[in-house]
């Protein structure tokens, strides 16, 4: 499905720095509380801090249970849609516990199967440029913003009504519920989650870009594709692509969509720390149950690395503590990735860089760094100490199209989600019946 623009020049790469830390046990520190430490404080609420932004570029939502999200936005005019200041208010919370300083896609890269083309969608294809009118149906109960785009194609309408702010349901937030037969209480709770979203057209494909949060303090982040398979792609050979229409004629040629996201971590408004986390498995003999071991390995250099089965990160705030005294953290849990090979940056499906504003974009950076700093987010991975970690997320799709693209294209989804660590001592919406169950507690 080839874009409207010729492919941009390659970079020079340079070799990765890899993970050199010491693994260190992974220990529980659970502090046993009481009754009284578990139930929400009874001091009233303090006042959200005065956001750093007008009420046009602001989103404040409460949601089932009690949680409030709040953030700011603005548009650049190449990564497209930015949030600012993110931050979670669980019910019980006195005030706004911040999570992220920015947040905005970082790159989407689509290269060609056959060679013939590869795209930097953000810095080379106008994504930001083709932000999309939405009808009111497509925010369904929710508000369409205003988004002056700069650098509009049409410079005379420059503002678009683009960007949607609504909720929408997820279904289960969680069910607890008694044996057949026993006579006891269900508790269930269907959530809602705060969906911002936009819709950028780029060539025959539409992204829709959106972001989603949850009342328990989960984060989703995922781009869809959409669009048409383009009416001049229809050339693809030597097993490169996959017929479309009647026989064996027309080859829609394959590619790939490697969507990156940049997040500046704030959590607690202070400096954060990196982990990352190994569980091994160790077989038994006479058919024993495996035994795991998990080791926690702080993360103090820039790294380039790959998830695993049992390997995930998190990102740990400094000062930050909930109420079972455990420090505040955020998981990266990637979803289903396709991981595309043929270049160096998007080998690796998180990267850990030290925070330099120059380094804006996974590839095709715009910006000059400095002579020898490179274009691309493998070259900044270079050895230096995380203090103010910037993290970066790799998601890959390889499309091989289908009959059923054909028109238009359903959605494909790509993306991942950042999910609360000991941010609160329980789940956020736990009801009161429960709020003592808290460790053990029979």
């Amino acid at each position: 499905m080839p874009e409207r623009s010729p492919a941009g020049t390659r970079r020079p790469r340079r070799r990765v720095a890899t993970l050199a830390a010491i693994p260190l046990l992974l220990t529980a520190t659970a502090l046993l509380t009481g009754p009284s430490a578990q139930a929400a404080p009874e001091a009233p609420a303090a006042p959200a801090p005065a956001p750093r932004c007008s009420a046009a570029y602001r989103i404040t939502q409460t949601l089932d249970g009690g949680t409030v999200w709040r953030m700011c936005w603005h548009y650049e005019g190449n990564a497209g849609l930015v949030l600012d200041d993110v931050s979670y208010q669980p019910k019980g919370e006195r005030a706004p516990i911040k999570v992220l300083t920015t947040a905005k896609l970082a790159q989407i890269h689509v290269p060609y199967d056959d060679g013939g083309n590869e795209y930097d969608d953000l810095t080379g294809q106008g994504f930001a440029q083709g932000l999309m009118k939405l009808d009111p149906a497509e925010c369904p109960g929710g508000t369409i913003k205003t988004v002056r785009v700069p650098g509009a194609y049409d410079p005379a309408h420059p503002d678009v009504s683009g960007l949607c702010a609504t909720t929408r349901a997820r279904g289960h937030a969680y069910r607890m519920g008694p044996y057949p037969g026993e006579n006891a209480k269900t508790y269930q709770l269907q959530g809602k989650d705060l969906l911002v979203y936009t819709v950028n057209k780029v060539g025959w494909y539409e992204y829709i870009s959106e972001w989603r949060f949850s009342g328990d303090g989960t984060m989703t982040l995922q781009v869809g594709a959409t669009g048409t398979v383009s009416p001049g792609d229809f050339d693809a050979g030597d097993g490169r692509g996959a017929p479309l229409g009647k026989g064996a004629k027309d080859y829609a040629t394959s590619h790939s969509h490697n969507v990156f996201w940049r997040l500046n971590f704030g959590l607690d408004g202070a400096a954060n720390k990196v982990e990352q986390f190994d569980s091994a498995t160790t077989i038994r003999s006479g058919g024993r149950t495996p035994t795991i071991r998990t080791t926690r390995t702080p993360v103090t250099k820039e790294l380039a690395g790959d998830s695993g089965a049992l390997r995930w990160w998190r990102v740990v705030s400094t000062t930050g503590k909930n109420q079972d005294g455990h420090p505040r953290s955020y998981e990266i849990v990637p979803g289903h990735t396709s991981k595309y090979t043929g270049r160096s940056y998007t080998r690796h499906d998180v990267y850990f860089t030290e925070y330099n504003k120059c380094e804006q974009f996974a590839s095709n950076n715009l910006a000059n760094c400095g002579a020898h700093a490179g274009k691309s987010v493998d070259t900044w991975v270079n050895g230096q100490p995380l203090k103010h970690p910037i993290a970066w997320v790799n998601i890959g799709f390889h499309h091989i199209a289908r009959d059923e693209d054909q028109e238009p294209m359903p959605v494909h989804w790509q993306g991942f989600q950042l999910v609360p660590r000991d941010v609160t001592a329980m789940n956020p919406l736990t009801p009161p019946a429960l709020s003592g169950h808290n460790g053990h507690y029979g």
